[in-house]
């Protein structure tokens, strides 16, 4: 009898990288094709529809496929399903607004304060208690913030705190994610999201609709929802081939995929403030990250 070759795990990982990755490179394609419109002249707003009305086709797809009975579009937790659709969609109107103002750089480095931010709200809202070295990681984060921000010099623009405002909406949305995980399912919480998102955008991207003027804008414009579609996809495979803890430090990977790009297409080079302040920021959420681990391990038994 003939046996069928079991990937090695150290495979499996590498495979659940290599998917994370992609994903972050998907969604840095997104933030740059958002900048490169935006600067084009089409409203932010216009965007972020369009980013959804993908992501809404997809979703329908996906849950439709067990067929269109309407139980099968239902959820007791309606309620926490439309504010996480909620948290999501304002974060991605936002950010498409300060990216107008903002290098991709900077938009970034202020966003990834959103893993301190879900170890700072998680004693009130999980009963997840922080100690010393996690306080202290979350007091580096916000050194970092202020050092990228510069809230008192002449560098600071009102659309940082955009940014910010959506590194809070997305730890919340994490939060609620993880209260969601095993009760509602993944298909109808994207459902839900794109739902959201594209019959709130609706209005304002009728009202405020502006047509591209060359070709690669409308591919762009078109290419949105799949970016997104396509990140989200990858960055849930990836779940099941490695460890969250695995995966977690390539997220940042997304900052210097957004480098690149910026300099690649506008010469941007981040400046000695952001850079220092990424680090501190990045700094910070690894040592977060590797006190939860280290919990984790220690309260897991033995065998186990």
């Amino acid at each position: 009898m003939s046996r069928v070759a079991v990937p090695a795990l150290e495979d499996r990982a590498t495979l659940g990288i290599g998917m994370m990755l992609a994903a972050w490179l998907f969604f840095s394609m997104i933030d740059t094709s958002v900048k490169w419109l935006v600067l084009a002249g089409l409203p932010a707003l216009q965007l972020a529809f369009m980013r959804y009305v993908g992501h809404f086709v997809i979703s329908t797809w996906a849950v439709a496929r067990g067929g269109m009975d309407v139980e099968r579009f239902k959820t007791d937790r309606l309620g926490l399903v439309l504010f996480r659709a909620f948290l999501l969609t304002s974060s991605t109107a936002l950010n498409f607004i300060a990216l107008f103002y903002l290098p991709l750089t900077v938009t970034a480095s202020i966003m990834f304060t959103s893993p301190i931010l879900v170890c700072l709200l998680g004693w009130p809202l999980l009963g997840e208690r922080a100690g010393p070295w996690r306080i202290f990681g979350i007091l580096l984060g916000f050194v970092g913030v202020l050092v990228v921000m510069r809230p008192f010099g002449a560098e600071f623009h009102w659309a940082m705190l955009l940014s910010l405002n959506n590194a809070l909406a997305m730890a919340l949305y994490s939060i609620l994610t993880r209260k969601l995980s095993g009760v509602v399912s993944t298909e109808i919480m994207q459902f839900y999201m794109g739902l959201f998102g594209t019959v709130v955008l609706l209005p304002t991207a009728i009202y405020t609709w502006t047509n591209p003027t060359t070709a690669l804008d409308w591919v762009l414009l078109f290419l949105l929802g799949f970016f997104g579609w396509a990140g989200h996809e990858l960055l849930t495979r990836a779940h099941r081939f490695a460890t969250a803890n695995t995966l977690m430090p390539y997220a940042y990977f997304f900052l210097l995929f957004l480098s690149i790009s910026s300099y690649l297409i506008w010469g941007h080079i981040p400046d000695a403030a952001t850079l220092i302040g990424a680090a501190i920021i990045i700094a910070s959420g690894l040592l977060i990250w590797m006190r939860t681990r280290k919990r984790a391990v220690l309260r897991t038994p033995p065998g186990v």
